[in-house]
């Protein structure tokens, strides 16, 4: 499958990009346009992390755009953020509230040939790696990676921290591996919370069983972090080009989270709380 990235590494820790994606699927002529269906993509995400390979980390990657299918929703189409602006499983409209199809979009029967062809296959190759290296390791890490723009009222009010750690409210992971990561974001000096706007999406809910080894966090970056980010993004400047020297500050930090996971996964501290392994 093209669409679908999979490197492997042996370490106990999976990277996954559910939204760096940008493939329309051919289905160019349903949106209102090309850009506006590629406007909320977590641009560059995955060359964010390009290092996560030298730690032996695998990556799973989905080159499907989020506007065509949102890997990371739950596929029943209820909300993850019941009460709270969102988008769905097929979204209908931008994170500003701009609606994003010529017309009604993607009824029943084409919102289940979309989840066929791309959600299934993409958490099945998560759970085929989490499955392989939980097999040799008795920890293992998956780590979402996110990130969005620092402004969107819509969403959400003023200007979202840096680092925005969510473990579904503690249930994903153990609270030593919630712990370390929020470590290293508050010793940067960047503003973090944890579990605040962004709780975790469909694959840390999904995935994070801590009680059988595998324990999920998902990380959304304000996209300011790495790239230099306009005040309102237009047509003709959007996305930044990518500039590793602008992003190698925030890249040595994200080392340093990634380094933590790594250390939590392969014997860190014994755990407190929660009978975990």
């Amino acid at each position: 499958m093209s669409w679908l990235q999979v490197t492997r590494g042996d370490a106990p820790l999976i990277v996954a990009f559910p939204h760096a994606g940008t493939d329309l699927a051919g289905l160019e002529a349903g949106f209102q346009s090309s850009w506006l269906a590629w406007r909320d993509t977590d641009w560059w995400v995955d060359e964010l992390y390009g290092f996560a390979h030298a730690l032996g980390a695998t990556t799973v990657r989905t080159g499907i755009s989020r506007s065509v299918i949102d890997v990371n929703r739950d596929p029943s189409g209820a909300s993850l953020y019941p009460g709270q602006a969102t988008t769905g499983l097929c979204p209908l409209e931008t994170f500003d509230g701009q609606p994003l199809h010529a017309g009604a979009g993607p009824g029943p029967a084409e919102i289940a040939r979309r989840r066929s062809t791309w959600f299934d296959p993409y958490h099945a190759a998560l759970a085929a790696e989490l499955a392989r290296l939980r097999a040799s390791h008795p920890r293992v890490v998956l780590y979402d990676a996110h990130s969005i723009r620092s402004r969107i009222p819509r969403l959400f009010e003023g200007e979202l921290p840096q680092f925005n750690i969510g473990t579904n409210g503690g249930a994903s992971c153990a609270a030593a591996l919630e712990t370390a990561v929020e470590a290293v974001c508050a010793a940067s000096g960047l503003g973090h919370v944890v579990n605040g706007r962004f709780k975790g999406g469909w694959t840390t809910r999904h995935h994070g069983r801590p009680g059988a080894g595998i324990h999920a966090i998902q990380m959304e970056l304000a996209i300011r972090g790495y790239l230099p980010e306009p005040e309102a993004p237009d047509e003709n400047g959007w996305p930044p080009t990518f500039d590793p020297e602008f992003a190698a500050p925030l890249q040595a930090i994200l080392a340093h989270i990634l380094d933590a996971c790594l250390a939590f996964a392969e014997g860190g501290p014994a755990e407190q709380s929660r009978g975990q392994p």
